[in-house]
């Protein structure tokens, strides 16, 4: 059977909060959504907990209830690069780790096949908690088969736990108290005053009232408990960090002049932040003096940013603070981006450096030379073979580009204008297929030849020099052509 892991950090904010105030550790403690006195408590500390602060309660009761709480709003800009940090660092144990979308600080990890690497998977586990303990967080970690039964057990787990079979994985599921698992307090009342207070409870329930009476949060849970959702681990891809690396000719000791060269670095770390959806957080700036060592410096803006100008002026001001004396030879500037509004992306497209107006004057130089049909564009049009599911039209003008985000960049199929036939049938193995297309008998007139019908079994197949062909047998035509190639 397939390993899956679950590891938990729990309460990452809180964590996040400790890590910059340790002197908070043995005071009651909180996270809150914003700092006033009408703001929700999303975290406490045990002692927090013991003085009668419990997540859900206004900053103001919290603290008529327990005058010496600490509290403190933690950025979600932090809570995501925290989130993104873990996820690298679990890399390292696994190439597959998912961080949940509702919960930060809680990831699983695909663990099939690992203990023919490590002498158990409880040792693999194991190392796992020693270097989160070493980065400041205390995890649990548990190996088990199901995404609920892990998260379950992890959620009340001490250190390192591997089941051995599906069966002891949910019993101990099933025993979790809904105390401990992600469920709004109103609604665990609710339950309570139906003696449901388990995971096994809930699982006595019948299904068919739980989306009515208790709302889609609770129907979810029962499924996932129960195994009727099974979701499949959807990794979060590497991204490459978003990073520019300048050597300079000569010793340069002029601030302004510094100003200037990072400035001309930032427009192409802003606009690849804005392709990924992502606004600027954090810049980690470092200059290298003159036969000295790296200086490292943290600039933080108010809040997420794509607009240079401002960056600008907050590398001007840090600058003017350094002493440059033995003048700058090299400048690192790393740029670390959390989700952007959608504001800010439209933003960010309408400042882009790009002169769109000079573009169009270009097209129609080479319009008026070539001929209205040299520029071209793809469209996408209704077809049923492949090459009749686009069309070239004429480009009257250069727009912006409109990326989207995707988990991970898709491979690009490319078509050739005429599909070439092939002396027989492909040697090689095939990779993918076939994927069938059939079709052409509603055509009004026959094809040049006769042919009216169409089937298509189309394949992917690894060429001789590793290159990954598209080719397909026709059928009708009882012979294989190459259609494309896949980059």
């Amino acid at each position: 059977m397939e390993r899956l892991a679950c590891a938990e950090i729990p309460a990452l904010p809180l964590a996040l909060l400790l890590r910059r105030h340790p002197e908070w550790r043995r005071h009651p403690s909180a996270v809150v959504a914003d700092d006033a006195p009408q703001s929700p408590v999303l975290w406490v500390n045990g002692p927090a907990q013991q003085g009668g602060v419990m997540p859900g309660l206004r900053y103001a009761a919290a603290l008529a209830i327990l005058p010496g709480l600490r509290a403190e709003v933690v950025p979600e800009a932090d809570v995501v690069r925290a989130v993104d940090a873990v996820t690298d660092a679990l890399r390292r144990f696994s190439p597959h780790v998912e961080p949940s979308r509702d919960e930060p600080g809680v990831f699983w990890l695909d663990a099939s096949g690992l203990e023919r690497l490590h002498a158990s998977l409880g040792e693999w586990a194991a190392g796992i908690r020693s270097d989160l303990a070493r980065a400041g967080y205390a995890a649990a970690i548990v190996v088990g088969f199901t995404r609920f039964g892990t998260y379950a057990a992890a959620r009340t787990a001490q250190g390192v736990r591997v089941f051995a079979d599906a069966a002891e994985e949910s019993g101990a599921a099933r025993s979790v108290a809904l105390r401990h698992l992600h469920v709004r307090p109103e609604t665990l009342d609710a339950l309570a005053r139906l003696g449901v207070r388990t995971v096994d409870d809930l699982l006595h329930l019948p299904a068919g009232g739980l989306l009515e009476r208790f709302g889609p949060s609770v129907e979810r849970l029962h499924r996932q408990a129960s195994g009727d959702l099974w979701t499949p681990l959807v990794p979060a891809p590497a991204v490459e960090p978003v990073r520019r690396h300048l050597v300079l000719d000569v010793p340069e000791t002029d601030a302004q002049r510094l100003v200037f060269v990072l400035k001309q670095a930032l427009h192409p770390l802003l606009a690849r932040l804005a392709a990924r959806g992502h606004a600027l957080a954090v810049l980690d700036l470092r200059l290298r003096l003159d036969g000295g060592g790296w200086s490292a410096d943290v600039i933080r803006p108010a809040s997420p940013t794509l607009d240079a100008a401002r960056l600008t002026d907050l590398v001007r001001l840090h600058l003017e603070a350094v002493r440059v004396d033995a003048g700058v030879i090299e400048v690192s500037v790393e740029a670390d981006g959390v989700p952007a509004a959608p504001e800010q992306l439209a933003l960010a497209a309408e400042q882009t450096a790009r002169d769109l107006e000079a573009g169009t004057r270009a097209l129609d130089r080479l319009r008026a030379r070539y001929g209205d049909d040299i520029v071209v564009c793809a469209a996408l049009r209704d077809g049923h073979l492949p090459e009749a599911r686009f069309g070239w039209e004429a480009a009257a003008q250069v727009r912006p580009p409109r990326p989207r985000r995707v988990p991970a960049r898709p491979l690009v199929r490319r078509m050739l204008d005429r599909p070439v036939p092939l002396p027989g049938a492909p040697s090689t193995a095939f990779t993918a297929g076939p994927f069938i297309v059939s079709g052409g008998w509603w055509a009004a007139r026959p094809r040049e030849g006769g042919v009216r019908e169409t089937y298509r079994a189309y394949y992917f197949m690894e060429g001789a020099g590793g290159e990954l062909w598209w080719v397909y047998f026709d059928r009708v035509r009882g012979r294989w052509y190459l259609h494309g190639l896949v980059e």
